[in-house]
């Protein structure tokens, strides 16, 4: 493993990006100190990939100072990645291993130059100096390391001759990564290392990477990898165009968030407690200052016009004070999300999903086929059920949660829907809207959208300025954030989630996951997310090329009643 150097340093002084007229990070200040691990959060298009790229020297500041010195090395996994089709694996490893080679090259020279007689001493120190590079850098372990990578990441059985033009993207992504770790660099700027892993291999990536004795920068959605790698974690905002520092990994971050919104509360209320104290104290200064014309016994002449101008400097005073604090108000926190279940309310106004009144299950599926995709005997998805549907993808997911939303209509088959269903697609639409933020908010309720604006601004999902943007112009993860602000407003007797936890921020991911343990009503989820599925309680079913399984991978004649989770 790569050594903790002295001498390494990882600063950001003031640096800003913009890409045309966006600005992406605004004046950012950080620092990772030597041997930390540090995550990096924040929503879709917030500049976490952009902030990786200028460590990486990829990309430039527009201004500002960015150092970034490991005499160790440092080794760079991005999201996209440029692999060389026409090469071969073992290509691929030795382009990882390109310092090394360069090194091996030169201690192979130097042997050479040094065979044909008695070497100079400039000669043995240049090639002592070669050797200890060498050394320092692992060299001798190299090929046992690309051999370990390999075969913790799931590649093991690929042959190093094997064309990378043959490999499935999420193959090439793991072998790009297993690369850059067996190169050992003291610095590692990783962009969401965990995709494309199964549970073994990001379980052996956790650990690979916590004995790792450099530094460690990761982009990662994964809540269970902070949780179990990282030291600090930076948090990316969007709409502040800032990078935020939070010690203790992710259970400081937590705790920090925590507090903020206790101490955030507490300045609220004492805004509130301040502006109706000055409130009383001009309407008391006002009334003594009316009744003190008619007052006798406040006397004449000078005394009286002295008391006169006393009360008025009070009231001037009172009332300055008033308009600073309506000036600079300090609004409440957002409210947590929270889903409604009304069962009474979503029937009397009819179920927009084609659901049908009377008692029975929130929605029932019978003998539902769709193509070779899905096969489905039967499923009934009680009242106040909860059910995480499983899966290797491309096992049917998707398709059984378009079928039970109503967004997609079977071949042959049943489906009955009972009460108002509520439904987020995995996918966001290809062709977004035009309308408005607000306006698309209040799409399909009664009035006019600036009747709505309040309910939507309290939900802390967005800011004022943000309303009139056209949703096409909103990225993904605001626009998964306005699929969330329309869920939670409208009630809803079953909820239907496909990925709820993608796209969003990880603060907002945990307040979604409260929401949903407050909901009563019926829940059908699917997630690949480790903590959500972790966290989860109610019951599961596997599905495995379209069709319900038992816990033995025997088909089901109907949806299987797994054990709480």
């Amino acid at each position: 493993m790569s050594l903790q150097h002295p001498r390494a340093q990882l600063a950001m002084n003031d640096v800003s990006k913009a890409y045309g007229d966006r600005s992406v990070l605004d004046q950012v200040s950080l620092t990772v100190r030597p041997g930390e691990k540090a995550g990096v959060i924040g929503e879709n298009g917030s500049g976490k990939s952009t902030l990786l790229r200028l460590m990486a020297g990829v990309e430039t500041p527009d201004s500002g100072d960015l150092s970034v010195s490991f005499p160790g090395g440092t080794g760079y996994l991005a999201q996209t990645l440029t692999l060389d089709p026409r090469g071969t694996v073992q290509d691929a490893v030795d382009e990882a291993f390109a310092e090394l080679r360069a090194i091996e090259r030169a201690i192979r020279a130097a042997e050479e130059e040094m065979s044909g007689g008695d070497p100079a001493d400039v000669q043995l120190a240049a090639y002592g100096d070669l050797l200890t590079a060498y050394e320092e850098r692992g060299g001798y372990r190299a090929d046992a390391r690309a051999a370990a990578a390999l075969h913790g990441l799931g590649l093991g059985h690929l042959s190093r001759d094997r064309g990378l033009g043959t490999l499935s993207g999420g193959e090439q992504s793991r072998l790009a990564l297993a690369c850059v770790l067996a190169a050992a660099p003291e610095l590692l700027l990783l962009d969401e290392p965990t995709n494309h892993l199964d549970a073994t291999a990001v379980h052996w990536l956790e650990d690979h990477l916590r004995a790792h004795r450099g530094t460690v920068v990761a982009v990662t959605h994964d809540r269970a990898f902070l949780e179990r790698v990282t030291t600090v974690v930076l948090e990316v905002d969007r709409d502040l165009r800032s990078v935020s520092r939070y010690g203790d990994g992710w259970d400081g971050y937590r705790t920090a968030k925590a507090a903020a919104r206790r101490r955030w509360a507490q300045e609220h209320q004492e805004w509130l407690a301040d502006l109706a104290r000055t409130e009383e104290l001009v309407s008391a200064a006002g009334r003594r200052l009316a009744g003190a014309g008619k007052d006798p016994g406040q006397g004449f002449g000078k005394h009286r016009r002295s008391h006169e101008a006393k009360l008025s400097g009070q009231v001037r005073a009172a009332r300055s004070r008033l308009e600073a604090l309506r000036r600079s108000p300090v609004p409440a926190p957002p409210r947590p999300l929270r889903f409604t279940a009304d069962l009474a309310l979503a029937r009397a106004a009819g179920s927009p999903a084609g659901g049908e009144d009377g008692p029975g299950p929130s929605a029932e599926l019978n003998s539902v086929r769709v193509g070779e995709r899905l096969d489905v005997p039967c499923l009934r998805v009680e009242p106040g059920r909860r059910l995480l549907v499983d899966g290797p993808n491309g096992a049917g997911k998707t398709t059984l949660l378009r079928v039970l939303a109503g967004d997609l209509v079977p071949d042959v088959g049943t489906v009955v829907r009972r009460g108002r269903i509520g439904y987020l697609p995995q996918e966001l639409p290809v062709r977004p809207t035009r309308r408005t933020l607000l306006a698309t908010f209040a799409a399909g309720r009664p009035g006019f959208p600036d009747e709505y604006e309040d309910e939507l601004l309290d939900l802390g999902l967005f800011r004022r300025e943000d309303l009139g943007v056209p949703v096409a112009a909103l990225s993904i993860g605001q626009q998964r954030r306005l699929a969330l602000a329309r869920l939670v407003t409208r009630p809803a007797d079953l909820l239907i989630l496909d990925e709820p936890t993608n796209h969003i921020a990880l603060g907002l991911v945990e307040e979604l996951e409260a929401a949903l343990d407050r909901y009563p009503g019926a829940v059908v989820v699917v997630s690949h997310d480790r903590s959500f599925r972790g966290r989860f309680t109610g019951d599961r079913i596997e599905l495995r090329a379209g069709r319900p399984v038992t816990g033995q991978g025997d088909p089901a004649s109907e949806a299987p009643r797994a054990s709480r989770a």
